[in-house]
Order: structure tokens, then sequence, then C-alpha cells
């Protein structure tokens, strides 16, 4: 294989990549959103600077993808926290989990997504939404909401899931001295709502080494959405460089 052939690529193995060279485009893309308060103390030992907490809030979601070029039908679940930076509000990106490994690896590799793999579902059972995640055999997270209980105005959905947000990209050099550490901003664009609810809704979060998403304990239930839409993701930009201590 010629220098250019290998420019030309992405990622690796080159004759089996890990994902395809495209820009996914998401369809009927449905959120299951629990916006909950947790403790301050444990959200400041996980928040990194320069972004500013404001209020203890964690947005946990169940995400099931009706269809993604490039990638197929998937379900991913997570946690976000309420953040600010420079003055503008948005949400740093915890913890991701998926049951499917090109979303994982691109979603690493070129955006700086914190995923892993998992296995989260997104359903409705006898009058409720449910949405769980299991790491291995074990569950560490049950949301649980009212399903289609009242209509959610369709601006306020669109808000809800265009709030910038934050991430680090992370990647050594050979020696495991940082090569880059950014922290990183993206936002969700051409989007398109097709429904919106929100109800009543309870979270359950549990102990797991490798999963940690009780290290951010649910205090008091604040808010729920229940969203179907289109949507793009926006490349990612650079906003903070950790290894020259300035913003980019």
């Amino acid at each position: 294989m010629k220098e250019q052939e290998v420019l030309q690529h992405v990622t690796t193995p080159l004759a089996n990549p890990a994902y395809a060279p495209v820009v996914p485009r998401f369809t009927n893309r449905e959120y299951l959103n629990i916006v909950y308060r947790t403790d301050a103390a444990a959200l400041r030992a996980v928040v990194p600077e320069p972004l500013r907490i404001d209020e203890p809030l964690v947005r946990f979601e169940v995400m099931k993808m009706g269809d993604v070029s490039g990638y197929g039908p998937y379900v991913e679940s997570g946690q976000a926290i309420q953040v600010s930076f420079d003055g503008e509000r948005g949400e740093y990106l915890h913890a991701m989990y998926l049951d499917n490994f090109p979303a994982t690896a691109s979603g690493r590799e070129i955006s700086a997504y914190p995923k892993t793999i998992g296995s989260p579902s997104l359903y409705a059972d006898h009058g409720a939404l449910v949405g769980t995640l299991d790491y291995g055999t074990l569950r560490v997270a049950t949301a649980t909401m009212g399903y289609k209980h009242n209509q959610l105005d369709k601006r306020e959905a669109e808000a809800q899931i265009t709030v910038p947000t934050f991430m680090l990209k992370i990647i050594p050099d050979y020696d495991g001295s940082p090569r880059v550490s950014e922290l990183v901003r993206t936002e969700i664009t051409d989007v398109v709502v097709k429904e919106a609810w929100t109800g009543p809704a309870r979270l359950q979060l549990f102990q797991h080494v490798l999963a940690p998403l009780a290290d951010l304990p649910v205090l008091e239930v604040v808010s729920a959405s229940h969203i179907l839409t289109d949507l793009t993701l926006a490349p990612v930009k650079p906003v903070y460089d950790y290894l020259k201590g300035a913003q980019k």
C-alpha cells in the first residue's frame, strides 16, 4: 500500500477499519432524559477545570438510535453534568455506554466522546417508559417515566438536546505521557423534533467499580423528558489546551 493510500484511511485495521468514514445522520433517535440533583462535592471531584459547576445537576440519558448511517441501530446511555465555560452554559459528558463497537470506537477516536461498551435498553412496559443500563451481567441503572403523560413544547425539547457539550480529548504518547490533553466542545445540529413528552419519573443507580454512575447519587429528580428526533452531530472544536494551560 502506497503512503498516500495510507493517509486516506482514518482508522485501523487498514483492511477492515473499525468504523465507516462517514458523518452519521441519526434518524428516529429516541431519548429518555432524567435530570436529577446530586451531591455538589461528588461533582467537584469529577468535573475538570476550567469548567464551572453552578448547580449540582446531572442528566441521566438513554438514547435508542432507530437508524444511524454507517452504524445501524444501537442504544446508548450515560451521564451529562450541567456546567459553564467562559460564560456559556452547557453539559460535560461524564460517561457513555453503548452496545455498538464501531460507534464506540469512532466516538472516542474522532470526537472524544467518553464511550465504552455496555448494555443499555429503552422500551415501554405497562404504561411506563423504561430505560436500563447493564455493565456485563450486572444492572447499574434503572429509569422509569410515565409513558407520554404530558406533551412537552417542541422548542423546549430542542433546547434540551442542543445545549453545547464539553468533553476531554486525551491521547497518550508512546511513553505514556500526554500527547493531546484538551477540552473540546460540540453541539447537535439539523434537529427535527418529531415528538416530545414529559411526566413523573424515578431513577435508581447501583454501585459498580467499573461503571461508577452511583458515585453521583440521586438526591432529587428535577425533570424528565421523552423525545423523538432526527439530528446530526457537529464536529468537535478544542477550547482549552491543558498542556499549554490556555484557551484555544
